[in-house]
């Protein structure tokens, strides 16, 4: 392909909190769905949700997460709204290239995901080893580098070939394989197509923190972390029981997983949502207690992030730590059980 036969695509960069809410609202918007926002990708995409695996580390860590599965965001949103998707992996890096530089020369925006230790314009210090970042490219520069639209970025950056298709194929947990997607023959929503999307998100979430199997998933995945810092202090000894905790604020905080940022999202999808429902005050009711929750993950990481600095090292530190997370499944839960009772149409 020519370089200079094509101008690079027209594209309306978004920052956003989260990246594969950003690419999703970013892709939508630029097929004509113009009311798409974050937080409304987020809620259709049923995006929140709480996630402890007793039996898996992370970085020597818990794994957990504030969020759904990787992919999901994008898929369940588009779903809803009738919109066809089309992805491909690949095993081949050249036919990787190949087949983004051909939807680059036909105008078409792709989504990619990628590997975030190796992108150059991120600091140093935000860059480890994640495979699920997900950005949008939308063409190349007469140097022959790709243009790429971060949505956790302030503005457009490049990445040359090599660049790219080292955090194409990065290795690792969730190797991305060069995977590429992109909305295809894309419809305008209808007003009551919308709604019944919303009201559909809306049980998918009540369902994932309510009834999902288990004790260490949804509202009661809360619950099984406070017991678990409980105990971490005389299980583990102080320095690793703080290393744990640091782990979990940084998977909130950090690592795009979201805590009480997605939270304050979720909220912010209640109050769209009651919008398009005659100002529903029941749901915008909820939304103040999911923003309630909010605070409290944020008020839940500066404590653990005490203890991990080492200026907090009592049991009765561990303690404190628990009974915020206990007060957050209470909240949680009471909100999802007020939502599970809400009737739309």
């Amino acid at each position: 392909m020519d370089n200079n036969t094509n101008p690079p695509i027209s594209i309306n960069h978004i920052q956003t909190a989260h990246c594969e809410n950003g690419v999703t609202t970013s892709l939508l918007q630029h097929h004509g769905i113009k009311f798409m926002s974050e937080p409304l990708a987020f809620g259709l995409g049923s995006g929140l949700f709480y996630l402890h695996l007793p039996f898996i580390t992370v970085l020597n860590g818990p794994f957990i997460s504030f969020r759904t599965f990787p992919g999901a965001i994008f898929k369940r949103t588009c779903r809803l709204l009738e919109v066809k998707v089309q992805r491909k992996k690949f095993k081949d890096k050249a036919t990787a290239q190949h087949y983004l530089d051909d939807k680059i020369e036909k105008g078409i925006l792709v989504g990619s995901q990628v590997g975030v230790f190796h992108l150059p314009y991120f600091p140093p210090e935000y860059r480890f080893h994640f495979n699920s970042h997900n950005i949008i490219i939308y063409g190349k520069d007469d140097e022959g580098n790709y243009l790429v639209s971060d949505p956790v970025m302030e503005s457009t950056n490049t990445l040359s070939p090599s660049e790219l298709e080292k955090v194409r194929f990065a290795q690792g947990p969730l190797a991305p394989k060069g995977h590429l997607y992109f909305p295809v023959n894309v419809q305008p929503v209808s007003d009551e197509l919308l709604k019944k999307g919303i009201i559909k998100a809306i049980k998918h979430s009540v369902r994932d923190m309510l009834y999902i199997p288990g004790f260490f998933a949804g509202a009661k995945g809360i619950k099984f972390t406070a017991r678990q810092v409980r105990k971490w202090r005389d299980k583990l000894g102080q320095r690793k029981a703080g290393l744990y905790l640091g782990q979990i604020v940084r998977m909130q905080e950090e690592i795009g997983t979201g805590g009480g940022g997605f939270r304050f999202l979720y909220a912010a999808f209640l109050e769209e949502a009651a919008s398009y429902f005659n100002g529903n005050e029941k749901l915008l009711g909820v939304s103040e207690q999911i923003t309630k929750a909010g605070d409290l993950w944020r008020e839940s990481a500066v404590q653990m992030a005490g203890i991990y600095k080492g200026r907090l090292t009592e049991q009765s530190d561990f303690e404190h730590s628990a009974s915020i997370l206990d007060e957050i499944y209470e909240v949680e839960h009471q909100a999802f059980r007020q939502l599970s009772k809400i009737k739309l149409s």
